[in-house]
């Protein structure tokens, strides 16, 4: 039996986990969930002598049950291959009395790599699987390090397109260069005048729209997504949460049963609910503490089933959780609401047309697995400070967000659950804030000399994303204002 895939905000609009990953966004707007969420049918005992691929095979066949075993193999066995810089894929190494699952080791050193090299595979094996006759054009909205990802996934892959939309000034220089300097014939990218938020409402409109869905038909052009609002790079998350637990079994730092906790920074929603499917499959997990930055909605929310967009943007040192629309807490809502599409979908119109909703007491009851947490950039650059000074380890923004809240909440609580603090970007993505936050002496202003610094502070060779952008020829440079995103997407497939 294959398992299906239901709309948040329609429950009889059911589809196939091939089809859920080729229309990325449920026609209605709503986003695929499983229709009943499997379990682990291998031992901790058993996974733990497994490396990465064979682990991810183990999990992803649980969810993506139309793809042969053959196909999703082939699948596995492209995206993880050496262009990760270790065979462990994504190390758990033990720093202090926390574990950092180390996310960035894949070729644009940032967590978005783990799920953004299979989904190429995915969703073009989907597509002949489907009899799509139609050329594919991803179309997403960054707030950093998806774009990236997704870019260097899908360039040149055939049958696809891919237009990527980030917020020009809000990212960071390196993010920025890693994206404009992006080679393929297939790949386009544009800044947009706004922020994260304007520029995934802009995409989302776009794939909301029959008129342009009808044109883009004719033209031979099928829309897709490759954010986390796709389940083909949801999946693919839950299985390093998986691998996190079965890593700490076969280092005996935990026996069969045992609970952890994750730390999870967080923006779009999609990286801790991976985590939230990882517990629900089998994975002995206590708490789930989200963390944010100083755009903290979802700490609000956690602590009053109160999620209010309406309050000012924040442009941060960690920029890829510079989001107050998170998209993904639509299908935790959706499983807190007893898989009530009717109700999700009204709260997700209340947000829509006043910025704002409220989950229900029981709703609230529902979420007593999470935590919420925040730091501010002062809290950010000491949890930097303090993890280098007691550890000799570097972290980048994103994750010293994650560290300071698990500093601040163990301090509060006394809990000492064996905790891993997911690590989601490499420090050299952020070289000049993590050098100011270390306290190095002033910081170079060209990218490349503050890579040779961070070198010297943390004794880490410099990844290759970061040598090959030293020299690259800036391939991109349109801006556009948010108004005339659609625009652009029509001269780019030439639409008429």
């Amino acid at each position: 039996m294959n398992l299906m895939y239901r709309s948040t905000r329609d429950s009889n609009n059911k589809v196939t986990a091939s089809q859920a990953v080729l229309q990325g966004l449920s026609s209605d707007g709503g986003l695929f969930v499983p229709e009943t969420i499997p379990v682990l049918t291998k031992s901790f005992e058993e996974l733990s002598k497994m490396d990465y691929r064979e682990l991810a095979f183990e999990v992803m066949k649980l969810f993506l049950t139309d793809y042969t075993e053959e196909e999703l193999k082939d699948c596995i066995n492209k995206a993880y291959d050496d262009k990760f810089d270790t065979p462990e894929i994504a190390p758990l190494k033990q720093i202090g009395q926390a574990y950092y699952l180390e996310l960035f080791h894949g070729a644009t050193i940032a967590f978005k790599d783990m799920a953004l090299s299979i989904l190429p595979h995915l969703l073009t094996k989907a597509a002949k699987k489907n009899n799509v006759q139609e050329e594919i054009v991803i179309l997403t909205a960054t707030s950093g390090d998806t774009g990236k990802a997704a870019l260097a996934g899908f360039a040149d892959v055939e049958g696809t397109k891919i237009i990527v939309f980030y917020p020009k000034d809000g990212v960071s220089s390196v993010q920025e260069k890693q994206m404009v300097t992006q080679k393929g014939d297939n790949t386009n990218v544009i800044g947009i005048r706004g922020n994260f938020d304007d520029a995934q409402t802009g995409v989302k409109m776009m794939f909301n729209n029959t008129e342009l869905a009808e044109r883009l038909k004719k033209a031979g052009y099928l829309f897709s997504s490759a954010n986390s609002i796709n389940i083909g790079r949801l999946v693919p998350q839950i299985v390093y949460y998986v691998h996190s637990y079965a890593s700490l079994y076969r280092k005996k730092q935990v026996t069969q049963g045992d609970k952890i906790n994750f730390v999870v920074p967080t923006g779009n929603f999609g990286n801790i609910l991976a985590a939230y499917y990882a517990k629900n499959i089998g994975v002995p997990i206590n708490k789930l503490i989200c963390a944010s930055n100083e755009n903290k909605v979802l700490f609000d929310f956690f602590e009053t089933g109160r999620y209010d967009k309406n309050r000012d943007f924040i442009l941060t040192e960690s920029p890829s959780m510079d989001i107050l629309v998170s998209s993904n807490l639509e299908r935790l809502i959706y499983h807190i609401a007893d898989n009530d599409s009717e109700k999700t979908e009204q709260l997700m119109k209340a947000l829509s047309s006043n910025g704002v909703y409220e989950i229900t007491d029981s709703m609230k009851a529902k979420l007593k697995g999470f935590i919420g947490g925040w730091a501010s950039e002062e809290n950010t650059r000491e949890a930097i400070h303090q993890v280098y000074q007691e550890n000799n380890y570097v972290i980048d923004t994103h994750t010293a967000v994650a560290a300071s809240v698990y500093h601040g909440y163990v301090k509060e609580t006394g809990d000492t659950t064996k905790t891993v603090i997911v690590s989601t970007a490499s420090p050299y993505k952020f070289a000049n804030s993590v050098l100011s936050a270390l306290h190095t002496g002033e910081v170079p202003a060209d990218d490349y000399e503050q890579a040779i610094l961070l070198k010297k502070v943390s004794n880490t060779e410099i990844p290759n994303a970061v040598e090959e952008i030293r020299t690259a020829p800036v391939l991109h440079s349109k801006v556009c204002n948010i108004c005339e995103m659609q625009i652009n997407v029509e001269d780019i497939l030439k639409i008429i």
